[in-house]
């Protein structure tokens, strides 16, 4: 099995209308229309510059339903990441993320540049950017063994704001 890509995720939210509102407003996810007539409770979405035909659906299971335990008191997904082009785009995620109050952490992970953030309902993801394979370098690859603290300003003066990542990595040269 030759995996391209993640296509798109599913996921069990709590009030439909505000995990839409939040992955629109504040991840910049359009909504797409494609909810089959007569089915309720559900929205499909897709990322600023993706091509495919949703990334994310949305299920609406009720406000009765608790926050997320996954990784601590259940089994069950951590988190996915999505990647942006540029340390620029990094940035401006991050001020989104903070404004929203859903910023929860951020990490330099040697050849991957990170937030991580939470939806309304306590679900994780994470909005990465990978250093370009031209601009690899061994202090970039040995730091792939710990969890740094990520330093955006000096990522940006070192690789440049509008550098993309990912070329020759995630996104064929």
């Amino acid at each position: 099995m030759g995996i391209h890509r993640l296509n798109h995720a599913v996921l069990y939210v709590s009030d439909l209308a505000r995990s839409v509102a939040f992955y629109r407003d504040v991840l910049g996810f359009r909504p797409v229309e494609m909810t089959p007539d007569g089915f309720r409770g559900a929205a499909f979405l897709q990322a600023p510059d993706s091509t495919n035909d949703h990334d994310l659906g949305l299920f609406e299971v009720g406000a009765a339903a608790g926050r997320s335990t996954a990784g601590r008191g259940t089994v069950g997904l951590y988190h996915l990441a999505w990647e942006v082009d540029t340390l620029d785009e990094l940035a401006a995620t991050a001020e989104r993320l903070a404004a929203a109050g859903a910023l929860v952490g951020t990490s330099d992970h040697g050849t991957t540049k990170s937030l991580y953030g939470q939806d309304p309902d306590g679900l994780e993801f994470e909005v990465v950017w990978l250093i370009p394979a031209d601009l690899l370098d061994e202090a970039a690859l040995s730091a792939r063994k710990r969890i740094g603290r990520l330093d955006l300003d000096r990522e940006r003066q070192r690789y440049g704001g509008q550098t993309r990542g990912g070329v020759g990595i995630s996104v064929p040269a």
